[in-house]
């Protein structure tokens, strides 16, 4: 089998490196270019180029469009018989219908739910206790191709969605290597998404980010742990904005926002019940376990976060 894998993210590693381990080393990586990185904004790059690098694979493309032609005529002089797709950007027909046997791509939901470029985000943040993986034939339309397998996993009720993403990318390295393999043997059985049962999981946005104090405290937690660690829930306290990074449900009532206690801990009133703020971050400082961050940062009961 001549693969072509594509990724960028730490995510996508996995995948490429257990397809490497299987027997089925890639003949070449597509991924991002090397871009500055970091606070000294240092050229690095992508983590799916280290690891391609580190695994003896010399073939790199690092478009910067992959609209390009020459991207498309690169991928055709290839000549591979799969492309293996994680992570990475929406590739147009030009290129995805270059593979012999088909491109697949690895997303990280049981679709067709959660459709979309947040689907661990929008999955914990709706309070699902089941997600998984998804492999399927890529098609012109973003997520809707033929399902090829899934596997599932459950969802902790304290697990953020940072947990969740690095036990998600090893399980879904278990289905790359999967796939790839009944390509291989010829043993691949589809079936279509029902389109009526998808629902959306659309890029996070900033505002998208507001701690929704009005709702139950079921839902800020679920909020919250969905936004964490990247990008973060966040909230105001006077103009200083905070960013929440784990809570716990718990006992309290008062006005939706208002805290309820900042002596030890940090509890605040949701529209029903209350959740205690387990670690959170002011701007420019570390992010804190409660505790610590009462210490360094004036909040007193009756305070009130939000808008």
């Amino acid at each position: 089998m001549r693969v072509l894998f594509m990724g960028t993210p730490e995510f996508a590693v996995p995948s490429l490196t257990a397809l490497v381990d299987a027997g089925y080393s890639p003949e070449a990586v597509a991924t991002g270019p090397d871009r500055p990185r970091g606070r000294g904004q240092e050229v690095t790059p992508t983590p799916v180029k280290s690891a391609a690098e580190a695994a003896g694979i010399d073939r790199i493309l690092q478009p910067e469009d992959v609209t390009d032609p020459d991207f498309a005529a690169e991928v055709s002089a290839l000549a591979p018989d799969v492309i293996a797709v994680v992570a990475y950007k929406i590739l147009p027909p030009e290129v995805f219908t270059a593979a012999r046997e088909g491109a697949f791509n690895l997303h990280g939901s049981l679709l067709p739910k959660y459709r979309g470029a947040a689907p661990i985000n929008h999955a914990i943040m709706q309070g699902e206790s089941e997600t998984g993986v998804t492999t399927f034939f890529l098609e012109p339309s973003v997520d809707t191709g033929d399902v090829i397998l899934q596997k599932k996993m459950s969802i902790g009720p304290a697990e953020t969605a940072g947990e969740v993403h690095d036990r998600m990318a090893e399980l879904g390295a278990e289905a790359v290597v999967e796939t790839v393999r009944q390509i291989d043997e010829g043993t691949v059985e589809t079936r279509p998404q029902d389109d009526d049962a998808a629902t959306p999981a659309p890029k996070i946005h900033d505002d998208d980010g507001t701690v929704p104090w009005s709702r139950s405290a079921e839902a800020v937690h679920n909020h919250v742990r969905g936004l964490s660690p990247y990008p973060g829930a966040w909230t105001l306290h006077d103009d200083t904005r905070l960013k929440l990074y784990r809570t716990r449900r718990a006992e309290g009532t008062g006005a939706p926002g208002t805290v309820l206690d900042a002596d030890g801990r940090l509890l605040v009133a949701c529209g029903s019940g209350a959740v205690e703020v387990v670690t959170l971050q002011q701007p420019g400082r570390k992010r804190l376990d409660a505790v610590d961050f009462l210490n360094g940062y004036s909040l007193s009961e009756g305070d009130r976060l939000g808008e």
